[in-house]
């Protein structure tokens, strides 16, 4: 600690140009599970960071605005994975990241892809009661393309049923073997 806040962190180009590839990466993986890019990446340096990190330490090391960066803290911080962190005489806001990487994981399997699964299955549901009703009409060729619909709606909602209990397997862990995840989520938090 200096007089003027924290001590600045050693820097090393070497190490700079790693903290961004990984930044790249992570954000291209949230990418893919629909999130946005950012928001990979600012979790990524954080996560790298041996010490929390003040707004516009973040803006220079991922070279982006600081209305996009207040965002997506924002965004970060509802989901849990980032929290704010005081540091003692330096008035500026410092974040870090959450490191047990096996929570971040379940959290988005429970409140996001849960969600999302139990609404389409829903959705299948009722479809499935509508397409009943209508294996009551008269008209034959009606009968038999609800039969059919019932068929495949019935697949859908199979299929959803198995993914929740697929989720609610990961999330909980009870049965699957997740410990060598679970280990290392473990193990980096102890460090954090």
């Amino acid at each position: 600690m200096t007089a003027d806040g924290p001590r600045a962190a050693p820097t090393s180009y070497a190490l700079q140009k790693v903290d961004l590839s990984v930044a790249d990466a992570v954000g291209a993986l949230m990418e893919l599970w629909g999130f946005r890019r950012q928001l990979g990446r600012i979790w990524a340096v954080l996560f790298l960071s041996e010490r929390p990190l003040a707004a516009p330490e973040l803006c220079d090391r991922l070279r982006i605005s600081t209305g996009l960066l207040s965002m997506s803290l924002a965004e970060l911080r509802r989901w849990g994975v980032v929290h704010r962190v005081e540091i003692p005489g330096d008035r500026k806001e410092h974040f870090e990241a959450e490191t047990n990487v096996w929570r971040l994981v379940t959290r988005v399997l429970r409140e996001r892809e849960g969600r999302a699964v139990e609404g389409a299955l829903a959705t299948f549901e009722r479809a499935l009661e509508d397409v009943r009703a209508a294996l009551a009409d008269v008209d034959p060729a009606v009968k038999a393309l609800a039969r059919f619909k019932l068929r495949r709606l019935e697949v859908l909602a199979g299929l959803s049923r198995a993914a929740l209990g697929v989720l609610r397997v990961l999330v909980d862990s009870a049965r699957a073997d997740v410990g060598p995840i679970k280990a290392l989520s473990d193990a980096l938090g102890r460090r954090g």
